[in-house]
């Protein structure tokens, strides 16, 4: 597996209003997307910082700050995860896989394309 960057970061957490106002006043981010609960910020270079509220349904297994791994190939590299006995957290999406790093914390690994 080939890590490019970090591709994406996401927190979810009961401070929510306080973590967006940080991110959008302290640190400028723009905030491109918005629904209850749900915030959306552009980095540079076209990745996002996203921010999840304690009731924002389906991310219920991050707790506190998840870091996204890019990588070119999204397939082969959950392979790699699945053959090294990671634990591969849901289903994968379109562009990311969630998993659960040996400290027990959430990571994912993100790519720009579809696999």
């Amino acid at each position: 597996m080939e890590v490019t960057g970090l591709g994406w970061l996401g927190t979810r957490t009961d401070r929510a209003p306080e973590l967006v106002e940080f991110y959008s006043v302290v640190l400028g981010l723009p905030l491109v997307h918005s629904e209850p609960s749900f915030w959306v910020f552009a980095l540079p270079g076209g990745r996002h910082v996203e921010v999840f509220g304690s009731d924002y349904p389906g991310k219920e297994h991050f707790d506190g700050p998840v870091a996204g791994f890019e990588v070119n190939d999204l397939a082969a590299a959950v392979e790699e995860l699945r053959v090294a006995g990671i634990e591969l957290l849901g289903e994968p999406g379109p562009t990311w896989q969630h998993f659960r790093g040996p400290d027990r914390n959430v990571y994912e690994l993100v790519s720009r394309k579809p696999s």
